[in-house]
């Protein structure tokens, strides 16, 4: 992939200097270690971008603000480093919202630099002013307005300091246009202090022992690992706990990946399209322990049957996320990473699970996932499974939401972490492709595929012309069954089989589309055409997109319907 990425070098100099604001934001990005910001110019960010033009660090021009924030996303949840994000006032910034509140509920960090109008006619209704501090106040771990630019270098480095520790989330900085042209003193050499923040990051022993001797007396655990594994890089302590102490995983939708697909121990993803045996494991467990979870509704469904008879251990570096939703037993406020390294060291025994991982085996084997073949007509199960075996697992996997986003998820084995790109607690539709592109930066020599449904491809198709300016190599395969999938779904479920407004009758030539844009455009319709497909797009050194026309009316199942509780899920097996 060709971008062009040029690094400024990093000041070894800790001397202050006399900057522009402007110029203090693109030093201290570069102290921070940045390598590329996704972005749009406007009028009241016109002196940063003249700055980005002098200094050569690496913009990427999204085509649309919404494409930016969800590029700089893809790349966070890649590299685990912070994504930034530079847009203009007014419009600019509240078309990077969503983004905000999607990076906020699934814990990425992001900082996100907006222009302001001058601070001489904040509050006068001034032409694009907006007012971000009021807007995103909600949807920020924190947020700033800078009023003088002697400040500037201390709330650039509190919002990275911000944005990556504790548990990660975005920092927004509102930028007015004096302020970027006004000169003073840059120091970045302070070290950050803020009372008032100080997250946990080594748990209590005492918390901890208690847990090892929950699972000494456990017959039934379970351990439910989220993103929170993820997040604290606690894969490979997690995989040495379970290993060990012989106690079987279930996902979350973000936490896969923190564990292997294939494993023996891993029971599959668990919640409204969970695996049936991840459900009732939780169901019928004595022990739940969860790392880096936050019971959201839909892996509890009907919290009143969520783990009935377990004693619930909650580990995460959110205290307010413990006992917000489940009633928890242990909790323990820490770090994902070192909660497990102090499990290690506590050197706990297994307790008698024979019968318990017996029972995990035998339902496996029974209650695979599934789907009906039906002729030459695709299966979107099926898509998921080829692109798993052409890439050999090894692909990273971006979605939006809906039918395209659980198939992926079901079908898609992840045995590595950080493969896993998908919008969870928001489900934010137009997030998949663009958050490939970021993917694709932060990795540069990964295959990364867009699997995004013909609906969502449409809200940020234009973002095509960042792999046509840099060539870069992100593959997009649309699951295009002609409906909001998941809409359809559920108004044939629960609504009388009224679609009102969820069908397609008429659609782009996608296709025709891409190719507009200089990319490799195929539509496959037939399965026996599916793999080779899928061979030549992964062999072509280009972007390619590739029309895939998928059964209309496939559901998505397993399911558990609204109000169930987990041992209720509907389709577990063919009817």
């Amino acid at each position: 992939m060709s971008t062009n990425v040029k690094k400024k070098e990093q000041q070894t100099s800790e001397e202050p200097k006399q900057l522009s604001g402007s110029s203090m934001l693109i030093e201290a990005l570069a102290k921070e270690g940045v390598d590329v910001i996704f972005g749009y110019p406007g009028g009241a960010i016109l002196p940063t971008y003249d700055e980005i033009y002098k200094t050569g660090i690496h913009h990427v021009l999204a085509r649309h603000e919404q494409g930016a924030i969800h590029a700089a996303e893809g790349y966070a949840r890649v590299s685990g480093k912070p994504g930034v994000c530079i847009v203009t006032s007014g419009p600019g910034a509240t078309n990077v919202v969503t983004g905000i509140a999607d990076a906020m509920i699934d814990s990425l960090p992001l900082v996100v630099i907006t222009g302001q109008v001058a601070t001489t006619v904040i509050g006068t209704d001034a032409f694009q002013e907006a007012d971000m501090i009021g807007i995103t106040m909600p949807i920020t771990k924190h947020n700033y307005q800078v009023r003088s630019v002697e400040e500037f270098p201390r709330i650039i480095k509190e919002a990275f300091h911000i944005a990556t520790t504790g548990r990660p989330g975005p920092v927004l900085i509102d930028l007015p246009k004096d302020v970027s042209l006004a000169t003073g003193m840059f120091d970045y050499s302070k070290e950050v202090n803020i009372p008032g923040y100080q997250p946990t990051v080594v748990p209590n022993r005492l918390q901890i022992r208690k847990v090892v001797e929950a699972v000494t007396e456990a017959k039934k655990p379970v351990i439910l690992a989220g993103a929170g594994v993820l997040h604290g890089k606690a894969s490979s302590e997690l995989f040495e706990y379970v290993e060990k102490m012989q106690i079987p995983v279930v996902n979350t939708l973000l936490g896969l990946g923190s564990f292997p697909g294939d494993h023996e121990l891993c029971l599959g993803m668990a919640g409204m399209h969970g695996t049936y045996t991840a459900n009732m494991a939780i169901y019928e467990s004595d022990l739940l322990i969860s790392i880096g979870a936050r019971f959201d509704d839909r892996l509890t469904g009907n919290l009143a049957h969520f783990a009935p008879n377990a004693r619930v251990v909650h580990i995460d570096i959110d205290p307010a996320e413990i006992g917000k939703n489940i009633k928890t037993e242990i909790p323990v406020v820490g770090d994902a990473k070192e909660a497990i390294r102090m499990l290690l060291e506590e050197q706990g025994t297994p307790g008698d699970t024979k019968e318990w991982l017996d029972t995990q085996k035998e339902r496996k084997s029974e209650y695979p996932l599934w789907y009906k073949e039906d002729g030459e007509v695709i299966k979107p199960q099926n898509l998921i499974e080829l692109i798993h075996e052409v890439t050999n697992g090894e692909a990273i996997v971006t979605t939006d939401v809906g039918q395209h986003q659980m198939w992926s998820a079901q079908f898609y084995r992840f045995n590595k972490p950080n493969r896993w790109v998908t919008s969870g607690g928001l489900g934010t539709m137009g997030f998949g492709f663009p958050a490939a592109i970021g993917a694709q930066f932060a990795e540069p020599e990964t295959p990364v595929i867009a699997v995004i449904g013909d609906a969502g491809f449409q809200m940020t198709a234009q973002e095509m012309s960042i792999l046509q300016e840099l060539n870069m190599p992100v593959k997009i395969v649309i699951v295009n069954n002609a409906s909001l999938g998941m809409v359809r779904q559920w108004q044939q479920l629960f609504h009388g089989e009224r679609y009102s407004n969820s069908l397609f009758p008429i659609q782009p030539n996608f296709v025709k589309l891409a190719e507009a844009y200089d990319i490799k455009g195929m539509k496959i319709e037939q399965l026996s055409d599916l793999k080779g497909a899928l061979e030549e797009m992964i062999a072509h050194p280009g972007p390619v997109l590739l029309d895939v026309r998928v059964a209309k009316e496939e559901n998505v199942y397993p399911m558990i319907a609204p109000g169930k509780g987990q041992h209720q899920m509907e389709g577990v097996k063919p009817q």
